[in-house]
């Protein structure tokens, strides 16, 4: 297991599916975790209450990562929780909203999917860089949908992680000479309420059925990688995308 014993890590959209596995496994590898939700307190607490549960250490703080405020508030109450300095950031906030084509999408919609999946990561990555000390790791989440174009009525959503997969590129070889990687991770079918709910399931059953390994993949899998990417472990790994979509789509 990796250890990030005496390290501080912040994980925006923290609180459910692939964010609550990132939040506990960085826990039980020894991280004190600041847990970042937007809406659902209970998703919060529970992952709060497991993390208690293992003897790791967190806090959970509501906020809005398309809000400066909330940005702010969020590294504050981090670093007034756990000291200083913050070691890791995982930005997993981010969502698809609705499928729309462009027919049906107008200009405020495309700039709200911009600021929710790209804007975010720019904002709270600058929030915590002057915090951030040599041998910091940033992770942030791209998807398939980046190198694919994503299914119907996804182009927005594909767009903007394919932004998030640049702007990682171009702060790894920004942050690179002052000790800091930047990664991100592009998932395919993982099985989360965000394909249960956008998703319709005889299209997740084709798309399982046509990966090498049969299935879709599952949270904790996913924060496996992450968890790697933020270690010391991956000391030489910086500007990558490292795809986990079980063989469905090669670079």
């Amino acid at each position: 297991m990796q250890d990030f014993n005496g390290k501080v890590a912040l994980i925006t959209g923290g609180a459910r599916d692939i964010g609550r596995q990132v939040s506990l496994k960085l826990a039980k590898a020894g991280a004190a975790v600041c847990i970042n939700y937007f809406d659902n307190k209970d998703d919060a607490e529970t992952t709060l209450s497991m993390i208690n549960e293992i003897g790791g250490k967190a806090i959970i703080v509501q906020g809005d990562m398309t809000k400066q405020p909330d940005v702010d508030n969020l590294v504050g109450k981090c670093r007034e929780a756990f000291g200083g300095e913050i070691n890791v950031l995982v930005n997993v906030a981010g969502g698809l909203v609705a499928r729309k084509t462009m027919e049906e999408m107008d200009w405020e919609f495309w700039n709200f999917l911009m600021t929710l999946n790209l804007g975010t990561v720019f904002m709270v990555t600058k929030a915590v860089l002057p915090y951030m000390p040599e041998g910091g790791a940033i992770v942030n989440f791209s998807s398939q949908a980046a190198r694919d174009g994503g299914g119907p009525g996804a182009s927005a959503y594909a767009t903007s992680k394919g932004g998030v997969l640049t702007f990682t590129r171009g702060l790894a070889k920004e942050l690179g000479p002052k000790g800091i990687r930047v990664n991100c991770v592009s998932p395919g079918m993982i099985n989360t309420t965000f394909h249960d709910t956008f998703t319709k399931p005889e299209v997740r059953e084709k798309v399982a059925g046509g990966t090498p390994l049969r299935r879709e993949g599952e949270a904790p899998e996913v924060a496996d990688l992450v968890t790697y990417l933020a270690s010391d472990e991956a000391s030489f790994i910086t500007g990558a995308s490292v795809e986990i979509n079980g063989g469905t789509y090669f670079i």
